[in-house]
């Protein structure tokens, strides 16, 4: 459903106020979210709240607990799209933004985000910005922490000292993948990738990097399409003042994630390098997995997903 707050709009037609854009679509990829679809979808009048125009879109990877039909059901009226089948977050994207205007901004919200109020108006004033071409917001926890969702790109260094020192601490010494910036997480700032739960993405990128790559299904994604809005020469960044809760879950705790997690990560990693350079990133990676195979089934499925990658 398009929601129009003020002025009017024809066709592709530049909107008051809009920088240059006709408007915010957000996107929503859904599979088996039912639990946690509604709490977005309610929050999203408030969280849009200063945008004029707004679209929303929920994609459904051919859920089974009804997830398509609580959308329809919502007073917030979306389009829905169904999958028909379970395709992969990069293919709803897809789907979703081949229905929608070329001059649209785009939000992307994982079901179990909160969006704050305002949280939208405040991303889409950086998207202005002609440089930008991805903004992400400050992401709290559940208990209003903040969370650590700014990444470096992966490199050997990351992956030796994560699988040497442990995540945490390679993060506190900053030579991980993990940003751990207490200046970054509340003054904002250019980054190189963030966790793709939520993400606002301008136009302009949209029409530079194009769709996002459909081969990764589930994760590295995010990393893979971030990469190529900064090759094109537009910035990402950090906005700690716009804000959204992100419920998640411990990915740990599934076999499958964790290996899917792994092996993508090493594929990406090998798009953009040699072998010899790919091969040490990758015995890092299986290091780390092996020194921590006690400690549960989704290290050792990683660690088969890495020796296989």
């Amino acid at each position: 459903m398009l929601t129009r707050q003020a002025g009017h709009q024809e066709g592709n037609t530049v909107l008051p106020g809009s920088h240059g854009t006709c408007g915010l679509a957000v996107v929503i990829v859904t599979y088996n979210s039912a639990s946690v679809l509604a709490g977005l979808l309610d929050s999203l009048r408030p969280g849009l709240e200063g945008i004029e125009y707004y679209e929303v879109i929920v994609v459904d990877n051919a859920s089974s607990d009804g997830s398509a039909d609580l959308a329809l059901a919502h007073d917030i009226g979306p389009k829905v799209i169904r999958m028909g089948r379970n395709a992969g977050y990069a293919a709803g994207i897809n789907a979703a933004t081949a229905v929608i205007k070329p001059c649209m901004d785009i939000l992307i919200l994982n079901p179990d985000v909160r969006l704050q109020p305002g949280a939208a108006r405040l991303l889409s004033a950086r998207l202005a910005e002609g440089s930008v071409g991805v903004v992400a917001p400050q992401i709290l926890n559940e208990d209003n922490t903040v969370a650590l969702s700014l990444r470096r790109e992966p490199s050997i260094v990351t992956a030796w000292s994560e699988a040497l020192l442990g995540g945490r601490t390679a993060a506190k010494l900053g030579i991980g993948e993990i940003v751990d910036s207490p200046a970054l997480y509340q003054t904002g700032g250019k980054i190189e990738w963030a966790t793709g739960a939520i993400l606002a993405i301008s136009a302009r990128a949209r029409l530079t990097a194009g769709d996002w790559d459909e081969s990764f299904f589930l994760y590295s994604e995010e990393v893979d399409y971030q990469a190529r809005v900064r090759r094109s020469g537009l910035s990402v960044l950090y906005d700690a003042s716009a804000r959204a809760i992100h419920i998640g879950g411990p990915y740990q705790d599934n076999p499958y994630l964790c290996a899917l997690m792994t092996a993508n990560r090493i594929r990406y990693y090998r798009r953009t390098h040699g072998y010899i350079t790919t091969e040490l990133f990758r015995l890092g990676v299986i290091a780390g997995e092996a020194l921590r195979v006690a400690l549960g089934p989704g290290h050792r499925a990683a660690l088969r997903a890495a020796l296989t990658a």
